[in-house]
């Protein structure tokens, strides 16, 4: 074990600041020279969005600690850019911890004198958003882990507009929270003081109200719900936060049969029958298909943890079930809302660079600007802030990224799971009402602008080795670009951090007019897009893979082909 490590290991044992039963959990693992270096080696970073960690003791875990740390750099951010009159609005998921770490939040902000606006209970992500603008807060925090497994927590930080923070804001919180170099520095209040002094507030249900008002004004086709008959629908919470929003936004539009799924209905940071709380994943949909089942159900919807992602699962004409995944429904729903309504002529649908190409192509037949960002909804939600100073530039009708984010409307500036899941349920309803299917309105996509097809690989590579690991394999695309990809050509390449495209062909470059980001991306000879990034959350190196080809068959035996290739390259850098 470093040197390094050890006293910091002793540092924490030893010090006044932490508690005397977080002092028995170091105890605990005195000896085990792993455990306290997985523990110790670093600080957990505070990344472009905020914070996210396996929960414990120790530098490198989310705990109180790590918590008040980080809240203390951003408070201090908060006070150089408003130093009279600043607050911040917090919310929290389900997790473990989530509510403990969501009020050590806002003590330290309450003892830096920033008035803190935070909600009685849990809340979806997107209220969190919404409430910043409404409460005209300069920050808020979301404490959630997102879909991570139970293991992990963490937090998001929004800025003014209701966005996850981005540049300069970003990278100008995290030079401040590296200044923190001792629990010793963070002010702290007890919760009786703040409140007592007025520095802490309980936020209004009024506000939920007036979320939900504005969710439900994003519908297509009000009142389409009611006009389907013995239209049944399943929800799962996936015992996170979607039970605060999700069944209200469903009943109100005219769904009479509702059913949860009561195993996963309860908040429950220990997500009971969940080995993952993702509705990326099929598997946590076992439950809902066997309740829709019984009750005659065809759709499901499950919503993640902190409620910002939507998956779901649709009974076929032939009995089974299958799951459209993030780019499906995202290409639906934006055909759905731009195909049933007046299109404006700077309308807008924004989606990111590792999202379905077919999203061009249906945009430029309805006539509307497909415009891709940086990966990360923070990136669409920008954008809605900059199209508005400039002078309405652009109409902002739809956002949606892969992993299952989508945001119609501009109340929220994140992924709206309460928002999506309204939407999702209605379009269901409206190909129910033309006789149609989720299956064929696809398959109708398909034959007009071409067999897409999407994959994605997840390599996990746990601890301090794996992550350094992934950046090894980053940087050696970055310095080596292959020129054939299972022997197809490479015909343009993309470094997302030096902002340079180069047509190998030509040997000609351009500059890539995005923010900078650890991302690399190659465009094969064929059109069809290979792109490698680290995970912004989880210790994953991700490989996106989009083709088109002439039949579905073919476009999916392609993205396999494209899959193992490239994964191969990648495993192939120790």
């Amino acid at each position: 074990m470093e040197k390094a490590v050890q006293i910091m290991y002793e540092k924490w044992l030893n010090s006044d600041f932490i508690e005397e039963n977080d002092k028995k959990e170091l105890e605990n693992i005195k000896g085990n020279d792993a455990e306290i270096t997985e523990r110790f080696y670093q600080s957990l970073e505070f990344g472009t969005g905020g914070l996210r960690g396996i929960r414990g003791v120790g530098t490198n875990r989310i705990n109180k600690y790590t918590i008040r740390l980080a809240t203390q750099g951003l408070a201090n951010y908060m006070l150089k850019a408003m130093p009279q009159g600043a607050s911040i609005a917090i919310s929290h998921d389900s997790r473990i911890g989530s509510r403990e770490y969501a009020v050590n939040t806002g003590l330290v902000m309450a003892a830096n004198g920033i008035k803190v606006f935070i909600f009685e209970s849990l809340r979806p992500t997107p209220t969190l958003s919404y409430a910043v603008r409404e409460l005209g807060c300069l920050a808020g925090v979301m404490v959630t882990a997102s879909h991570n497994p139970k293991e992990y927590n963490g937090y998001k930080v929004y800025w003014t507009d209701g966005a996850q923070v981005a540049d300069p804001h970003d990278t100008l919180i995290i030079k401040e929270v590296n200044k923190i170099e001792d629990l010793s520095q963070i002010k702290l209040m007890s919760e009786e003081e703040a409140f007592a002094k007025g520095l802490m507030h309980v936020i209004s249900k009024d506000l939920d109200a007036r979320f939900m008002a504005e969710v439900l004004r994003q519908q297509v086709k009000p009142g389409i719900v009611k006009t389907v008959k013995n239209f049944k629908i399943v929800f799962t919470p996936l015992c996170g936060c979607g039970i605060e929003g999700v069944p209200e936004a469903l009943k109100t539009i005219g769904v009479e049969n509702l059913y949860l799924v009561k195993e996963q209905a309860t908040p429950d940071g220990n997500f009971p029958t969940l080995d993952y709380p993702n509705p990326e994943d099929p598997r946590v949909f076992k439950l809902g298909m066997k309740l829709a089942e019984e009750k005659g159900a065809k759709y499901i919807i499950a919503t993640d943890p902190d409620c910002d992602r939507v998956g779901t699962a649709v009974r076929g004409k032939n009995g089974k079930w299958y799951f459209p995944n993030g780019n499906q429904i995202g290409i639906l729903l934006t055909y759905y809302i731009i195909s049933n309504m007046s299109v404006p002529k700077n309308g807008v649908v924004v989606s990111t660079i590792v999202s379905t190409p077919m999203l061009d192509a249906l945009c430029k037949e309805y006539g509307v600007e497909a415009m891709r960002t940086l990966t990360g909804f923070k990136y669409i939600g920008e954008k809605i802030k900059l199209f508005k100073e400039a002078n309405d530039s652009h109409t902002y009708l739809f956002g949606f990224e892969e992993s299952y984010g989508y945001l119609k409307g501009t109340h929220a500036r994140d992924k709206d799971a309460v928002g999506a899941a309204m939407l999702v349920t209605e379009m269901f309803a409206y190909f129910d009402s033309i006789g149609s299917s989720v299956e064929e309105e696809l398959e109708k996509l398909y034959t007009r602008f071409g067999f897409y097809q999407e994959g994605i690989v997840a390599i996990s590579m746990e601890g301090k080795a794996g992550i350094e690991r992934i950046g090894r394999i980053v940087n050696h695309f970055r310095d080596n670009m292959p020129t054939d990809i299972a022997g197809i050509k490479v015909d343009v390449a993309r470094d997302f951090k030096t902002h340079v495209e180069k047509c190998l062909k030509t040997d000609i470059s351009k500059v890539i007019n995005l923010p900078a980001s650890n991302v690399i991306q190659y465009v094969l000879e064929e059109g069809s897009v290979v792109t490698a990034r680290p995970s912004g959350t989880e210790p994953k190196l991700k490989i996106y893979i989009a083709v088109k080809a002439n039949s579905e068959k073919a476009a999916v035996e392609k993205v396999e082909v494209y899959k193992k290739a490239f994964e191969s390259l990648a495993l192939s850098v120790e």
